[in-house]
Order: C-alpha cells, then structure tokens, then sequence
C-alpha cells in the first residue's frame, strides 16, 4: 500500500502515496487512481510519488474561479515538492495531466530530472477531438465499435444520477477506445476517486484546448519521454506525434504497440524496461 500522507495546499488536502526506493518520480493527478494502473515490479525499482492535484482532492472552502487554473495545479505540485523536500526527481504525467507534467518541467527546470508523458494527444482542441473520433470510426474494429455504442448509451443516466462523478462517469464508459484487450473490472479502478468538476471543465475543455505540447517541448530544457498506446483511441492517431521525430534532440517518442490508453497496465514488461532503459541513459 505504500506510506501515505497529506500536503496541505492553499484550502486543499492533497492525498499522496509513496510506493518503492529509489529515483524519485512524482506522478501527477490521483492518489488513488494511478497507483492502481503500476505493476507490482516496477513500484519497487524506484521511489513513486501518486499526488493529487485539486482537481481530485477535497476542498475546506469554496471553490473559487482561480482554483480552476493551470498555475494554480502547479502551485500543488510544487506545495508536494517541498513538503517532501524532493530536488532531483522525474515527473510524469498521463493522458490530461501531461500538459500539467510539462508546464511543471518548465517552469521549474532546477527541480525535474527528466519528464514523461504518456498517452496524450499534442493537444485537446475540438478539432483535435474530432478527428480522433473519426479515426475511430474508420479504424476500429466492428466488435470495439460496438462495445463502445452500448457503454456510452448509459453515459447520460451515470451522469444524471451522480452529476459530480461525471469525469469518472466518462472514463469508464470510454473504455471500448481505450484498451488493447477487453478488461472486466475496468470501472474498479476509479473506485473512490473523487473530482471537482468545474477545475477539470476548465483545464481539459479549455485550457488544453489551446495548449500545444509538441510547441512546448521547445522551451523544456530536461530530457522529455513520450509514450503512446497503437489502440489509444482517445487520443488517436500516434501520428498527431510524427512532427517531433528528429525535432527535438531531448525528447524520445515510443509506441506500445499491444496498448491503449495504459501501458503500464496493459504491458508492464515492455513499459518497464523502456522507462528503466531511457531513465538510466
């Protein structure tokens, strides 16, 4: 389980979870959701920091317009950094929380090691969107396709009977774009995560909307690991990453090529000994 703990930050408690010895690398986004998606074996070839942002964690005030803002999730991963005194660490983030990865990676180079983002798109823009889902529907199996009409047809009532869960709603019905192969107990993996709804409106509807990662990469001076998932359809193609193969002399892009949306969880093996290879470079 790990030794946990609590940050407070600026009317928040964010939860962590410290996991291995190590190297330290500091995941972004849940506490409780992204221990669940690391493989036993390489929890424990380094030191893992699972923090909150507030966008998961529970507030002792009212939520207030600037809660929503991206340097406001940065002030909490750097309210983490110094509450465990980290200097030299990794940060990684997944899926939305990669923009938040790198805009901490350049922000505050002295502090990060290396950084990785895993299973993004380059952005979040309508169009963006749109294509992805378009991709989806020329490229995707019929069984997938069809999974994923009888899932998101419940979306509607999750949401309506649990408006405040309606993030997590959304992932779990979104399932069918984002594995390799069907998992069953999928929805168990955000047991007892909790959102607040209008921070994540704000970053994933428009802040990172008008965010584009492979633009950034040019300002973050630390090396930048890229991993993306074949079957990723929520942030489909990999191809939106072509620009930055022989761009950025600091940055390695890597394709997992029997994964979705996790392949930490979908291919351990194969992420950790890419992980591990390129942190020892």
């Amino acid at each position: 389980m790990g030794t946990k703990g609590i940050c407070h930050s600026d009317g928040f408690d964010l939860s962590y979870c410290l996991v291995g010895e190590g190297a330290p690398i500091l995941v972004v986004g849940s506490a409780v959701y992204y221990p669940r998606l690391f493989h036993e074996d390489i929890k424990q070839k380094f030191q893992w920091i699972f923090a909150d942002h507030r966008g998961f964690a529970k507030p002792a005030r009212a939520l207030r317009p600037e809660d929503q803002s991206l340097d406001a999730v940065l002030d909490d991963i750097e309210a983490i950094r110094r509450h465990l005194q980290l200097k030299d660490f990794i940060i990684m983030g997944h899926s939305g929380h990669a923009f938040m990865a790198l805009e901490y990676a350049r922000k505050y180079p002295e502090h990060v090691r290396k950084a990785v983002l895993l299973n993004s798109a380059p952005d979040n823009s309508q169009k963006r969107q749109q294509d992805s889902e378009a991709f989806f529907r020329e490229t995707a199996s019929p069984e997938r396709k069809k999974r994923f009409e009888k899932d998101i047809a419940s979306l509607a009532g999750d949401i309506e009977k649990d408006p405040e869960r309606r993030f997590v709603h959304m992932c779990i019905r979104a399932e069918a774009k984002s594995f390799y192969k069907e998992r069953p107990d999928a929805a168990a993996l955000w047991e007892g995560v909790s959102t607040n709804m209008p921070i994540i409106d704000e970053l994933w509807g428009h802040t990172f909307a008008q965010m584009n990662l492979i633009q950034r990469l040019a300002d973050v001076r630390v090396p930048v690991y890229i991993g993306l998932g074949r079957y990723d359809y929520l942030v489909a193609p990999v191809s939106l990453w072509d620009a930055v193969d022989g761009l950025y002399p600091h940055v390695k892009k890597v394709i997992f090529e029997k994964s979705g949306h996790q392949p930490m969880l979908e291919e351990p093996q194969t992420f950790e000994q890419s992980l591990i290879k390129w942190i020892d470079e």
